[in-house]
């Protein structure tokens, strides 16, 4: 079994399509896409037009549910820049993703963590600009009891990570296709930095030892997805999507 694990596009075009296509060369059984995928200002319409025509199971991320229940004058600007832009099939299609997936025997996949999309699973903030990794224990709390799962698949943190829980559960955050660094303000203002531009993603392959993983970073026109991003009045988007980390 080979699942190709994607998560937090973020409207970004080019870059999911180069994730895409480095897919289909790997000889992956399926593919499994942990949401986030539209806020941004970039191409949102065109990334739901493609993930709805490959039919990409895909779960329902924070984001993705913000667009749907806030009110356009409450959204911050990359959820309404995607919101303005979205069709009612896009809608639709929005409405309808689940928030866990079990997309193979023993996998289980979520947003964030099991009961929250805002959660990080991997990561702990301890107060403004404080974030770091959690240790295993922590994780595993954060997480959650999952059975008949061994491998729990999150996102939310756009961080690529792979931590092994005390219990011997494997927790797996492949990364950010579209979206290399980012500010937040909730609960504390911190900014989370991938350092590298790269779309990243990551194959899990399960043999007869177990779980084996590919954290991978492909190499796209970052520069032209950052270019989107300056065209739509986000220079700080374009500086985040060209070098992976936040200026300032």
């Amino acid at each position: 079994m080979r699942l190709a694990v994607i998560a937090d596009v973020h409207g970004n075009l080019l870059a999911l399509e180069a994730v895409l296509a480095d897919i289909a060369r790997q000889g992956v059984d399926a593919v499994v896409n942990l949401g986030d995928c539209l806020s941004g200002p970039l191409r949102p319409a065109e990334v739901a037009d493609l993930l709805i025509a490959r039919g990409i199971p895909t779960l329902r991320g924070n984001h993705d549910r913000q667009l749907l229940e806030d009110a356009p004058g409450a959204m911050g600007r990359s959820d309404a820049f995607a919101h303005a832009r979205l069709t009612a099939t896009h809608r639709a299609w929005l409405a309808a993703l689940p928030p866990l997936m079990a997309p193979a025997g023993g996998v289980l996949a979520c947003h964030g963590t099991l009961g929250s999309d805002l959660t990080y699973a991997l990561e702990v903030l301890e107060g403004p600009d404080a974030l770091r990794r959690a240790r295993p224990e922590e994780a595993a709390v954060r997480i959650g009891p999952t059975p008949g799962a061994t491998l729990i698949l999150c996102a939310h943190s756009h961080l690529a990570r792979l931590t092994r829980l005390p219990d011997g559960r494997l927790a797996l955050n492949p990364g950010s296709v579209g979206c290399p660094g980012y500010v937040d303000d909730a609960p504390f203002p911190h900014k989370v930095e991938a350092g590298a531009p790269h779309a990243r993603y990551a194959i899990a392959t399960l043999g007869p030892a177990g779980w084996s993983f590919d954290l991978r970073a492909v190499a796209y026109d970052w520069d032209a997805a950052a270019a989107d991003a300056r065209a739509a009045g986000r220079e700080e988007w374009a500086a985040a999507i060209a070098t992976g980390w936040i200026g300032g």
